[in-house]
């Protein structure tokens, strides 16, 4: 057979069965992510009254300055650690501006350990009106808890923490004064970022090489393919307006390890200003990332947010006043 035959049938193999992928992935897609929630998650529990009350909804006025949102997988153990330094700031930071108002949201995402337990203990210290647990039906994924956790926050302001502790919490007045440089318009749209960038010399010292190419990789393929200007875009430590958190949590489609990427994404996509702020950071044991692994399938589900956009088998809205 002629060879320029056999290239010209290869071409058109490929063609056909790369073709074929986009359709499937086009059919296989939800246009628009799942907001809907189980009965159960539109309560929470207060143990001082031993009684379920219900939760307020991200499209009410805000009424704390403050909502601190953490989600929680199987963290009994190392979330004691990270609520006694936020509390220990928000605190102080409420004595010293009495005005100064706030909450945190544990959102548990569907632990087998005691996470909603130990959360509740700090419910029945603190009351209700500054410690909430979110109890997930089932477990959802970072994005997912994050998502519903804001949805049920009152913070004219609105930040998630990881629960490890990683993050110095002291460190959000950082993000809040870099909030106020770039929340200059009446739309009041704009996202903060937590930074390890600058640690990112000390890191590569401490990995493997093959870990350093894996982590190199991403970076490139996050830039490359769905996020530039922005150094680190997985640091759990990120603040919104209620006005973006709204717009972005609606319309954001992945639920796991790489949800960071899809909501920064969604706010370049609506020209929302990101600054990005450098922060104290400490590995915690305990992490439940494989990093090896999760990088791969993080690769993998970049690739798939690009596609999926620019197929149009994923939907953006505009408008989510209403949903």
């Amino acid at each position: 057979m002629d060879l320029m035959l056999i290239f010209s049938l290869t071409c058109v193999a490929i063609f056909i069965i790369i073709l074929l992928g986009l359709v499937m992935l086009l059919v296989t897609s939800e246009a628009y992510p799942n907001l809907g929630r189980f009965d159960s998650e539109k309560v929470f529990t207060d143990p001082k009254k031993d009684g379920k009350e219900k939760f307020p909804s991200i499209h009410d006025p805000p009424s704390v300055d403050l909502s601190v949102i953490v989600p929680a997988y199987n963290e009994q153990d190392r979330l004691p650690t990270m609520m006694d330094e936020a509390l220990e700031y928000l605190e102080k930071r409420q004595t010293e501006s009495p005005s100064f108002t706030y909450e945190i949201i544990i959102v548990d995402d569907g632990s087998s350990d005691k996470t909603s337990e130990t959360g509740l203990t700090y419910s029945k210290k603190c009351g209700t009106d500054k410690v909430r647990v979110l109890t997930l039906e089932k477990n959802r994924g970072k994005g997912g808890a994050i998502r519903l956790g804001m949805f049920v926050a009152r913070g004219k302001l609105l930040l998630f923490a990881d629960a490890d502790g990683a993050s110095q919490f002291s460190d959000y007045r950082k993000l809040e004064v870099e909030m106020k440089k770039i929340n200059k318009k009446p739309d009041n749209l704009a996202v903060v970022c937590g930074s390890r960038a600058h640690l990112e010399e000390d890191s590569i010292a401490q990995r493997s090489f093959f870990r350093t190419i894996l982590m190199k990789g991403f970076h490139f393929v996050v830039w490359f393919l769905c996020v530039r200007g922005i150094k680190d875009t997985q640091c759990g430590f990120k603040l919104l307006t209620r006005e973006a958190a709204i717009l972005l949590f609606s319309n954001l489609h992945v639920e796991r390890w790489a949800f960071d990427v899809d909501m920064l994404y969604l706010a370049q996509y609506f020209s929302i200003p990101i600054a990005e702020v450098a922060i104290v950071w400490q590995e915690i044991e305990g992490s439940k990332m494989i990093p090896v692994w999760s990088w791969l399938q993080m690769g993998r589900d970049l690739i798939l947010i690009r596609l999926r956009y620019l197929i149009g088998a994923w939907k953006i809205r505009s408008d989510v006043k209403s949903l």
